[in-house]
């Protein structure tokens, strides 16, 4: 289900936190699915459990899984999409690096646009 990038610069539980999303969008994990417990998932990923609680405690807080206590951790039942101005900054900054990444080998706007198309349609096939 997870799979990591152990050289990536990008911190592990920040994997965690995508994966879990990109799942969650493209439907292979339902509203109400259950997902394994912090434990069990740092043992299967050979990670410390501390990890995985910072990349759950970031999904909870995003409103995208619930823990109940004493049955377990579990996508939630109603996600709600939030406007998040400071995420946005972000992002905004991280896809500017992406453009100019893309003009620097040649890439013109239709290109890139329709790269971004592509993109954006992969996170939607379910």
């Amino acid at each position: 289900m997870i799979v990591l990038d152990y050289k990536s610069s990008k911190p592990i539980y920040e994997q965690i936190v995508e994966q879990i999303k990109i799942h969650v969008m493209k439907k292979h994990l339902k509203p109400a699915d259950s997902i394994p417990s912090v434990r069990k998932m740092a043992l299967e990923l050979k990670i410390t459990p501390g990890t995985v609680s910072k990349a759950y405690q970031e999904l909870e807080r995003q409103g995208i899984i619930e823990t109940i206590r004493g049955k377990g951790t579990f996508i939630a039942r109603e996600i709600k999409m939030q406007e998040n101005e400071e995420k946005m900054i972000e992002i905004r900054k991280q896809l500017s690096t992406v453009v100019m990444e893309l003009k620097m080998m040649g890439h013109d706007r239709k290109a890139v646009v329709e790269l971004v198309k592509e993109v954006y349609e992969e996170m939607s096939i379910c």
